[in-house]
């Protein structure tokens, strides 16, 4: 692969990324290198022998994922990483997550990369998700072998138990003090790059992160689609949940690829982008080198873009006091924003606020300083505004560079756990009702979930029931039964779930999955 080359200049010369992937001002950087597609096949290979010793599978729990840490592992140390590995205790067999930090760069600015390390139980996941793992490998490896100057601090994530929940990115997330969260910048995730029939996925979620691997795509003439299968089912959500800008790359799973799409990438219409996806055929002879060679050089390109390089002009800190808060739907929050030069001379600062809740308005006295002045930001709510809690971003726009900071404002009552949606909906045959409620409780939900559930149908075994937590995760509440036949009226669960916010949209999702009874859900209730 010749495609960093290609683009080298292109790294050099792209201006500055507006906001989370800012590059340092004046920086310098060397041009992306090749991505040896040899060697990412090579530990795909590995991962291959890994799972044909141990039960077929590398899935979290069993033999096969602690073997593949030792091998993700072993290779990061040995060229040079700070390597931990986090026992997750919320993840099945209570496997490991790798974490890997490259120890240069600006460490309150971290660039991220991850990817799930294990399998489903049914195959050895090669593409799902060895080709993510393997890639996201190589280029630490190659990382560590050119050892450019870094701008930024980078650090890479081999995720547990992804398939059973994204348990071991949330485990992760979740153990990080606010402090910490906030010194991520990035996170970039990687789930399924070698599709057989493939696609060109970007995660559209941050234009600014996009516009970094949509730039490399074009300069070799791939057009590239956002991604909306992957949306909020792989680890970048654990992430996004928790205010940190995300992006990545996919090449599709079980959808269906369309005749549009065939024409703009080729392979055929009218089948899956993944033949094998969490089947036992997703096996080494299961991934072609195209789509793997591209992503690969795709993830380098980006990694160079963001991380690499050396500051030589004026930059600033950013920072609030406090950096969260609580009011009451109509009152005001009062942030003092702090700002500092680093380097080179002091530079005119404009400040905004975004991600603010339904109703709120901020304002900053003064709305711009120099770097090293302070200024007040005031975050007014309304009477309409909904109890909850908001990640609010201020964004301080340099003369050179811009810099970021977060508020958590929390509107409400927070001490309620419990909340309800009484709106009827019709059960009918071989239909799905969504009944959403909204939590503003803080903190993490206490597991098992509280479930109530008061209904009317004459035959409730034919319901299959489960629960949608806010970042997307879905948690069985009742499969469907057998006969004989009885009625809803009402039902108390308990519902196991895995380190999840308590606030947002929990979703109750009913399917009547046979025919001739029919009901009405009348009310829900949760308790978090």
């Amino acid at each position: 692969m010749k495609w960093g080359k290609r683009i080298g200049a292109a790294v050099v010369g792209m201006a500055a990324v507006l906001g989370v992937v800012t590059a340092p001002a004046q920086a310098t950087t060397t041009a992306a290198p090749d991505i040896s597609l040899a060697n990412v096949k090579a530990h795909l290979s590995a991962l291959q022998t890994i799972a044909n010793q141990n039960g077929g599978n590398r899935a979290s729990g069993r033999p096969g994922y602690p073997a593949s840490v030792s091998y993700v592992a072993q290779k990061l140390r040995d060229a040079g990483y700070n390597v931990t590995l986090q026992t997750c205790t919320s993840c099945a067999g209570s496997n490991q997550n790798v974490i890997a930090e490259w120890p240069q760069g600006d460490a309150s600015q971290v660039i991220m990369l991850g990817a799930h390390l294990d399998s489903v139980s049914a195959g050895p996941g090669i593409n799902d998700n060895g080709s993510g793992s393997a890639s996201i490998l190589e280029v630490a490896l190659t990382l560590a072998r050119e050892n450019p100057a870094m701008a930024k601090r980078v650090r890479f994530g081999w995720w547990a138990d992804e398939e059973s929940g994204l348990r071991g990115s949330k485990f992760y997330v979740n153990s990080l003090p606010q402090t910490e969260r906030t010194k991520i910048k990035t996170y970039l995730n990687f789930d399924m790059i070698g599709s057989d029939n493939w696609g060109y996925f970007v995660y559209d979620d941050v234009a600014s992160v996009k516009a970094v691997f949509d730039e490399y795509f074009r300069t070799i003439g791939i057009q590239t689609e956002g991604d909306t299968e992957g949306d909020g089912r792989s680890d970048h959500a654990s992430f996004k949940s928790a205010g940190i800008p995300v992006g990545g790359l996919a090449t599709g799973a079980g959808y269906t690829k369309s005749a549009a799409q065939q024409q703009k990438w080729g392979g055929t219409a009218g089948r899956a982008f993944d033949s094998c996806y969490h089947r036992a055929c997703d096996t080494l002879s299961n991934i072609p080198d195209t789509p793997l060679e591209k992503n690969g050089d795709a993830i380098g390109y980006a990694l160079w873009k963001l991380a690499v390089g050396t500051s030589t002009g004026p930059d600033f800190s950013l920072g609030l006091t406090p950096s969260s808060g609580t009011v009451q739907a109509g009152q005001s929050a009062t942030v003092t924003v702090n700002t500092t030069t680093t380097s080179g001379a002091a530079q005119a600062v404009s400040l905004s606020a975004s991600g603010l809740p339904a109703g709120a308005t901020a304002t900053f006295n003064p709305a711009s300083v120099q770097s090293g002045g302070s200024s007040t930001l005031t975050i007014a709510t309304s009477a309409s505004t909904p109890n909850g809690t908001s990640t609010i971003t201020v964004t301080g726009d340099g003369t050179s560079v811009d810099r970021t900071a977060q508020y958590t404002l929390t509107v409400g009552d927070v001490s309620v756990r419990t909340f309800t949606n009484g709106t009827d909906y019709a059960l009918n045959d071989y239909a799905t009702v969504n009944s959403p409620i909204t939590s503003s409780a803080t903190g993490t939900a206490t597991s098992p979930v509280k479930v109530s559930i008061t209904g009317t149908h004459t035959c409730s075994e034919d319901l299959r029931i489960s629960l949608k937590a806010p970042d997307g995760s879905t948690y069985s509440v009742k499969p469907t039964g057998s006969l004989p036949c009885t009625d809803l009226g009402t039902r108390n669960y308990s519902v196991p779930v895995t380190n999840e916010a308590a606030s947002g949209t929990w979703t109750l999702v009913v399917y009547d999955a046979y025919s001739q009874d029919t009901g009405t859900l009348d009310s829900w209730t949760i308790t978090v």
